[in-house]
């Protein structure tokens, strides 16, 4: 499509693009304008019918919005801004630099302005940076006829119109209902006859993630936020979910591989900032791992008298490794779904060492097998098999309670992943293996 694209520019056949663009669907035109040039992009989006250009400008990489803008006139951005969501709005200027933000702010309209500037003011994790005040408020005494009527009034410029809030004079919540409902009534039924009194609802300071899980708990499209006296502030849609699920998603990668977290795609990231980003820890990893090799130092007499020692410390750090790295997925993801609470610690624990001994007996049995059918060494088979379930056992039990104990001090449990836990096991596992070796040999 891209090719096909280019080629009507290339001919000038413009009118045959512009019908061709009207027939795609927004997702798959911004993704062919952020792989465009920035004057086939500006070009290609002013062919855009108003109505649909908005819904492709919010859903480009940031750094295509920002060439973008760049390029428009500013009567064109007043158009851009004039159909965005407040809360598309406040994304963009978020992530734009200032001196497009004021630019940006300069073309909105002043009471959407007002609303951004509003919005703008919650944190910037929190439920009230994420929400749109654009939503369907209706009031208890009115009759089915009436929400109807104020539906089709309000309802066009508003994000979603299937689930309504219903309101007192004071703008506190008292109840919601839905299209479905108000439909399959009487027409003269009142609301409040109808609505739903029990609702859930998030208040405007509530992390974001939280927000999320909730979402993934209830089944909602969308879910009302209130402030501290329960007054209706605004509403967060699925869409905004699932764009928090993702972005929580990918920190948690990054930072479960050690690297710092970025806002930008992989290819929008410059080499200088991948660089920084993965620098820090992989300096932090490495000079951590000294302590290994200050261990290993100090039991060189060790294994000067038994070399074949050494041939076993990188099944044993690999294995400790591995086994930390499971029980620390788990456990991060568990915390990341709400499965896992931290009063859950022990609970969890006693589930790792049971698992761990399982696993480790297998591991220890397997490996004796072998080590004695081709060393004919039973003692060092035995000495390998203890190290091994210690091993394990340490490894499963630090990949369960450091994630737990990060969440404990308001840490992302993910920073205890892999990496972090494969330094402290490395060091623990020689420890254990040297001193079993001395005992068991006499060295």
């Amino acid at each position: 499509m891209k090719e096909r694209i280019i080629e009507l520019i290339s001919n000038k056949e413009y009118k045959e693009l512009k019908k061709l663009l009207n027939e795609m669907n927004e997702s798959d035109i911004s993704e062919i304008l952020d792989e465009m040039s920035d004057e086939d992009a500006a070009f290609i989006f002013r062919l855009l019918e108003k109505d649909v250009s908005a819904d492709v400008f919010s859903r480009m990489e940031t750094s295509t919005q920002e060439k973008l803008i760049e390029n428009l006139r500013d009567n064109e951005i007043k158009e851009v801004t004039s159909q965005l969501f407040v809360d598309d709005a406040v994304d963009l200027i978020s992530e734009m630099p200032a001196i497009l933000v004021k630019r940006i702010l300069q073309n909105t309209d002043a009471s959407k302005r007002k609303y951004i500037n509003e919005l703008l003011k919650y944190p910037e994790d929190s439920a009230g940076s994420i929400m749109t005040i654009e939503f369907v408020d209706l009031h208890e005494n009115m009759s089915v006829k009436d929400a109807f009527e104020r539906i089709r009034k309000v309802g066009k410029n508003k994000e979603t119109i299937y689930t309504c809030y219903v309101i007192d004079d004071k703008r506190k919540l008292v109840g919601v209902t839905t299209v479905k409902d108000l439909l399959l009534c009487d027409p003269e039924k009142l609301v409040g006859d109808i609505m739903e009194t029990s609702v859930i609802t998030i208040n405007t300071h509530v992390d974001k993630e939280e927000v999320a899980q909730m979402f993934d708990k209830y089944d909602f499209l969308a879910m009302p936020v209130v402030d501290m006296e329960n007054r209706l502030v605004g509403i967060i849609t699925i869409d905004d979910a699932m764009d928090v699920m993702s972005e929580e998603a990918n920190e948690d990668f990054e930072i479960m591989a050690a690297i710092t977290p970025s806002e930008n795609s992989y290819f929008n990231t410059s080499v200088f900032e991948h660089t920084k980003n993965r620098i820090i820890w992989l300096l932090v990893l490495m000079l951590s791992a000294t302590i290994t090799g200050t261990i290993i130092t100090h039991y060189q007499n060790a294994f000067s008298s038994l070399p074949i020692l050494v041939a076993f410390i990188p099944m044993l750090m690999d294995t400790g490794g591995n086994c930390g790295a499971q029980s620390s997925t788990l456990i991060i993801r568990g915390l990341a779904t709400g499965e896992i609470e931290l009063k859950d610690i022990l609970k969890c624990w006693f589930k790792e060492i049971r698992i761990a001994l399982m696993v480790g007996v297998c591991l220890a049995v397997v490996n004796g097998i072998r080590i004695f059918i081709q060393y004919q060494n039973p003692i060092l088979a035995m000495v390998i098999g203890i190290t091994l379930m210690f091993t394990v056992m340490i490894s499963k039990s630090l990949g369960c309670i450091l994630p737990m104990a990060a969440k404990k001090l308001n840490l992302d449990p993910a920073i205890m992943a892999s990496p972090f836990i494969t330094t402290i096991v490395d060091a623990c596992s020689i420890l254990i293996y040297f001193n079993i070796a001395v005992i068991a040999f006499g060295i």
